[in-house]
Parts: C-alpha cells; structure tokens; sequence
C-alpha cells in the first residue's frame, strides 16, 4: 500500500455511489470500517434477531459465535449408531477404550480419559495435582479456567488461586510467574503452591498459539519448584496445526493436558484429559464424583475417535478462512488520503465498457483518522478473529445486532439477507470464530454483509453532519 493525495471532495465521491454512478454489480465489494464502545464484556450471549425484519426468515446464516455450534456430520452419526457399547464405569466399553488409547498415542501420554466436557477436564486436573484443600494454582488472569469456569477450583476443590497476567499473545512473564510461587511449606500463613496451568491456544486473546520456547520455560520453571504444569488445550489440536507439529512436540513440556473433541474437531460432546497412569487412575475417582461416570457412553465415545482420527488435518480450513475474512477481500487495494476531510479511501480498479477505459472508483470506507475498523492480521493464527470498532458512536454490541440482523435495503445491494452471528467481546472487540460448518462461500458472504453494514454506517455519519 501506498499514499496518494486526492483533492475530490469525500462526501462528493459518496454521492457518486448513492447515484448509481458506480456500478451496483461493485457497490458492495469494499472492505469495511466499524467502532469501538468501551466494552466489558468477554462476550454476550447472542440475542435472537426479530424474524419479522425485512427477508430475516428466509436470510442466509453464517454462525460464527463458536466453534462449538458444530454439528456431527452424515459420517460421525453413522459412527454413534452403530458403535459397540458396554458399561464404561466398569471399564468395559470397547468403543471409550479404544478412544482413550488413541488419545494417549496421539497426545504422546500414559495415558487418557473421555470427560463429559472441558470444564470438568480442568477441574479434574485442579483436583488431582492440588491433593490438599487450600492449596494454589497459578492461572493466567485472562484464562478460561480463571474466567468462564465459575471459580469451579475453589468452589468444588478448594484450592486457592493467584493471577499472572496474560500478554497479548496468551504467554505471561516468567519473572512474575516465579514471583508468585510460595515457599517455606508448611508455613501455616500461605498456600501451598502445587500447579501452574497454561491455555493453548488462548481464547479470549483471540486464539493465540503458545511458543514452544515459552512453553519449555515455563516447564523447566515448574520442575525446578516441584511444580505440575497443566495445559487447558481445549483448542490445542488448532495449536498444533498452525505450528505445523505433532501436538506430542507441544505437550512434551506439560504434565497433563485437557482437549475438546466438540469444538472444531466436530464432535457432539466430549473432552480428552491425558497425563501419567497414576493421574488418569486419580482423575477417574474424581469424575465419578462430579457426576462424570457414564455408562454405554461408546455411542459419543464413536464420534471422539472420528474426531481424533479424521478432523485434524482439516482444521487448517478453518484458520485459512479467518484469515480470509480478516483480509476482508482486500486485494489488489492502494490506500489514499483526501486533503480535505483526511479520509482514507480503498481504490478498486473497474473496467467500465461503458467509458471504453479503466479508471479508478473509489468508496469511502473508513472515517476520519483514526479509521473505524482496525485488526492485527498478526495475530490472527488460528480460527479465532477478534476485530476493534474504534468508532465510539458504534458499540460492538450494536454491531453484532446490525450483522445479526437484515438491514433495509440489504436484499437489492446483496441478492440476500445475510445474518452473520458474532460476540462482542473484552476490550472493544468483536469475536468470531471459524469451524467446520462454515464454508468458503460462507466466509465470502460474511465479508460482504461486513462491507454493507459499514457503507451503511458510513452514510449515515454523513447525513447525520
């Protein structure tokens, strides 16, 4: 990209586009701009759109809230059908059992468990490596165990736990982390340190892959205090992917790991926890005490194996199509600023058989400096996109209703009504999230209602001026 001055008007050029002097085939072909609102949120639960809003019933749905909206496929439901069951809570279902086994080759441990759900997984391991009520953790301070497991640790398990804060990459400082380890056991003032865990890939901070060197640290770190480290790996396998490594590389520097099989890998339900024999026998009483010991549980222990099997190597689908829809389409773009309104424009070039010649066409997309829509296409690494709206006239709450919903006119400029369904999430962002049920085609209409909703946003600034 480069700089340009362009001495035509801004709310000139925008007027060319509402008369029609644009093309309609290219109105809607431009990336897109949007606000920030000063958000606390991690992220809302989706609101359901009005069906009665122009074209909503018969809109086309891009489901981008979680890769955990996936839906077992033709295959995977064939698989539950007809797999071979038995009581697993007697260790005798064969279809658990081979899945177990499989889960430890694949993850390179002892062995393995299958746990109803990831948040159970994690609070297992809290259980089994802090033995004693009142001893600690230490967590990143923007963890999933920190923040969405309701303080499971210290409600079920009793164990205390202390915060490190999470960099912008999901690692933490390791100074800070050998800061917070306690000494002098059996002090009766202080906990007991016992565990450190760790989130790969880390989701609030948008998916975010863990370095090994980082991650070997912090092992050395920990066996030198006579730590355990803990991996919630929900979305280790998408780690795993992008680092182009066997997640055995990744997991070599922990003890014990939890991996969900419901979210991109596409089961219906289920969590992998792996660790040392003497873990898993420890980690089974504790699940019985949660409620976890299920019965003829091979039926979804089937879909697992599939999972394990089948859906990895696709997971690089997901994270190529985030990284799509972060470009926003945006080839071929050179970046100009107006000298009377510092806008920035996107110039597309159009051949228009009309004028026999190609000319430049340009769309005003993004406000004022500093423009409405920012993302860092460096940390977008695997198939979670977190976006910043840094118009304060727009809230991402207000976004996610406006992409969610069919906007006036969106049927002629699009040929549909396309409702896209995304999170407003911590600091400012907007969350979304790839998975197997969204497609290319998907990804591309994503793109384009994104590219409608900041026109329409944009012109209505300018009416409002």
């Amino acid at each position: 990209m480069f700089l340009k001055t362009l001495t035509i008007p801004a709310r000139a050029l925008l007027q060319c586009v509402n008369r029609g002097v644009i093309s309609p085939k290219h109105r809607h072909v431009f990336p897109v701009g949007l606000g920030r609102g000063p958000s606390r949120l991690y992220y809302e639960t989706a609101k359901p759109v009005d069906p009665s809003l122009a074209g909503a019933s018969s809109a086309r749905t891009v489901d981008l809230r979680s890769d955990t909206v996936t839906k077992p496929g033709a295959a995977m439901r064939q698989a539950m059908a007809e797999a071979e069951v038995g009581d697993d809570v007697f260790g005798e279902d064969p279809t658990v059992n081979e899945l177990q086994k499989m889960a430890a080759e694949v993850f390179g441990m002892e062995a393995a468990l299958y746990v109803p759900s990831g948040t159970m997984a994690n609070l297992i391991a809290v259980m089994v490596h802090c033995r004693e009520r009142g001893d600690e953790m230490i967590v990143g301070d923007l963890s999933h165990l920190h923040i969405y497991e309701q303080g499971g640790s210290a409600q079920l398990a009793g164990v205390h736990s202390t915060m490190v804060t999470n960099l912008p990459d999901g690692t933490f400082d390791l100074d800070q982390l050998e800061s917070k380890i306690r000494h002098g056991y059996p002090d009766a003032h202080y906990p007991r340190s016992r565990l450190v865990c760790v989130e790969n890939t880390h989701n609030i901070q948008g998916g975010r892959v863990l370095p090994l060197p980082f991650l070997q640290e912090v092992k050395v770190l920990a066996d030198r205090y006579g730590l355990a480290v803990h991996m919630d790996g929900a979305r280790m396998m998408n780690a795993a992917i992008a680092q182009k490594v066997a997640p055995s590389t990744i997991l070599q520097n922990t003890h014990t790991v939890s991996v969900c099989l419901s979210k991109g890998l596409g089961a219906p339900v289920g969590t992998m926890l792996a660790g040392p024999q003497d873990f898993i026998s420890r980690a089974v009483r504790c699940r019985k005490a949660l409620g976890g010991g299920l019965r003829q549980v091979g039926i979804l222990a089937a879909a697992g194996k599939l999972a394990l099997g089948d859906m990895i190597n696709r997971l690089e689908e997901d994270h190529r199509h985030a990284r799509t829809f972060a470009q926003g389409g945006h080839t071929n773009t050179q970046m100009y600023t107006c000298k009377t309104h510092t806008w920035t424009f996107l110039f597309h070039h159009i051949f228009l058989t009309t004028l026999s010649t190609c000319v430049c066409v340009c769309v005003a997309l993004l406000e004022c400096d500093p423009p409405l829509y920012e993302v860092d296409m460096a940390a977008v690494e695997t198939n979670i996109l977190r976006f910043r709206l840094r118009d304060a006239s727009l809230t991402p709450t207000e976004f996610c209703a406006l992409m969610a919903g069919v906007g006036e006119g969106e049927q002629a400029a699009m040929g549909q009504g396309v409702r896209v369904l995304m999170f407003p999430h911590i600091g400012g962002f907007v969350r979304a999230v790839w998975h197997l049920g969204i497609s290319l085609e998907d990804t591309q209409l994503a793109i384009q209602k994104l590219q409608f909703v900041a026109r329409q946003h944009s012109q209505q600034r300018l009416r409002a001026q």
